[in-house]
């Protein structure tokens, strides 16, 4: 395993500055490997993407296969790559390290952005030099949840900024660009290192990182943003400390959750990226409720993927054998019974403390978000104020409305069937897509919206069809709330 985090990251700067001037970021990345997402990577895809992706071995495929795809580079495409004093400067620092067939690194570099973050390989199975899988202490690479998190984080100016289970520090380096002090805190020693590592390679001073237990490194002190990427699998076993979070799943991430009301300052916004169990009597957002007691926070859960307990158990499971990765599958899926998980579902869950008379919880579906999207989320949080606000309904029949901007309408109907059209509608263009359900009433009053119209001559043209004028005033507010309508001044 890596032992680097220790060493003093300065000399590697100008590894970095190389790197970025051949273009080493996420979009190049992707886009040289032919995925739609970088989260699309597969790691055992290694030798596809080799021979049909980076055949061309240009400084660029060089990068991508030693840092992201965990491969061997000989010492003359290395020389390639970096010049002498950089080669010299990565071995020093324990990035580097040469064996029979040439020179593999020791660590991933993950591209976020434009941002290179270190940590530990994503799969230790494929690293010859380490092949410690189940090692507690492993940093979590910058996976698929880090991405969902980093992109859809409220990028506001603030004061101050707090990450828990902050691993690679990925969320506490990024909030560094607009929040005056962070801290990063998590209870694995190692990742503190790593997080300490990646913040003195790029000379920040506004990042501290702390060991500790949740909250308890920073007991007495709010925070204007808390963001957190928790162990959150329903392990019937403890075996990976970044992942597991107890048999339920449920031991992390509901310490986090109950610990925001003291914790979030006011007007503070709290985002977590986790994974919760579900069954069809208990909505997983009643839990979250009860975590945070009687406090008026609005919540927003954003739903991005559903796994059924089957699946789930199956893709966990491990073995050497048919046997023993059968013996693995009826563990998992015995221990997803037991806590009555007929579901695990991907969830984005956003808090803010409530400017309203009564906290609200809100739910939306939205395919998983592939740029960023924070911008997207905070007009969710503005849209379901405005649409509880009292003096709305006697705006909109004074005002006109308008089209936020264009909607992509989907209708199903089921051939042959008396059953009635389902309408599912989404802003066009947008990095969250969120899908609302429409009745016919929203849909037509959507297309009369092009331009600015004046409510009162949707509610002329709705008596002259005997439809009450509450009934359109609804449908403007649920329009509202959706994102899909405003005032139009």
């Amino acid at each position: 395993m890596f032992s680097g985090f220790d060493s003093d990251p300065a000399a590697c700067a100008g590894a970095l500055s190389r790197l970025s001037s051949i273009g080493f970021a996420e979009e190049a990345v992707r886009g040289r490997l032919g995925l739609g997402d970088l989260n699309d990577l597969q790691l055992r895809a290694a030798p596809i993407y080799r021979a049909e992706r980076l055949e061309a071995r240009d400084p660029l495929a060089s990068a991508i296969d030693l840092f992201v795809l965990q491969g061997t580079l000989p010492v003359a495409e290395l020389n390639n790559l970096f010049g002498a004093a950089e080669r010299a400067a990565l071995i020093t620092c324990g990035v580097l390290r040469e064996d029979t067939h040439g020179f593999r690194a020791l660590v991933s570099l993950y591209p976020v952005g434009k941002e290179l973050i270190v940590s530990d390989h994503a799969s230790h199975e494929l690293d010859p030099n380490d092949l410690s899988a189940g090692h507690h202490d492993r940093v979590m690479y910058v996976g698929t949840d880090s991405r969902w998190l980093a992109r859809v984080t409220l990028r506001n100016p603030v004061a101050s900024a707090l990450d828990l289970c902050c691993g690679s520090g990925i969320h506490a380096l990024l909030a560094t660009s607009h929040a005056r002090h962070v801290t990063a805190v998590d209870i694995n020693a190692r990742a503190v290192r790593c997080t300490s590592f990646n913040a003195k390679l790029r000379g920040l001073t506004n990042l501290e990182a702390l060991q500790g237990d949740l909250y308890a490194p920073v007991a007495g002190r709010r925070f204007d943003l808390i963001t957190a990427n928790p162990p959150f699998v329903p392990a019937p076993f403890q075996q990976v400390g970044f992942r597991d979070g107890g048999r339920s799943g449920e031991d992390v991430q509901r310490r986090i959750v109950e610990g925001l009301p003291v914790h979030l300052a006011p007007g503070g916004v709290a985002q977590i990226v986790t994974e919760l169990g579900e069954n069809d009597g208990a909505p997983l957002q009643l839990r979250l409720r009860r975590w945070l007691g009687d406090a008026p926070i609005d919540l927003h859960v954003l739903r991005l993927r559903t796994h059924a307990a089957q699946a789930y158990a199956i893709g966990h499971a491990d073995g050497n054998d048919p046997a023993a990765f059968l013996s693995s599958v009826g563990a998992w899926a015995a221990n997803l019974r037991a806590h009555g998980h007929a579901r695990i579902v991907s969830v984005l869950l956003t808090f803010e403390w409530s400017q309203g008379a009564a906290p609200w919880t809100r739910v939306d579906q939205a395919f998983p978000p592939k740029q960023a999207a924070g911008a997207e989320l905070a007009a969710i949080f503005a849209a379901e104020r405005l649409s509880r606000e009292a003096t709305l309904r006697e705006r909109l029949r004074a005002g006109h409305v308008v089209r936020t901007s264009p909607v992509a309408v989907f209708e199903s109907r089921a051939l042959g069937v008396d059953v009635p059209t389902t309408i599912q509608a989404r802003l066009f263009g947008q990095g969250l897509s969120v899908e609302h359900a429409l009745v016919p009433m929203e849909l037509d009053l959507l297309a009369s919206m092009d331009h600015p119209v004046a409510v009162s001559a949707l509610l002329g043209a709705a008596a002259r069809l005997d439809l009450s004028a509450e009934m359109v005033v609804d449908a403007l507010v649920s329009l509202v709330a959706k994102g899909f309508t405003r005032l139009a001044t």
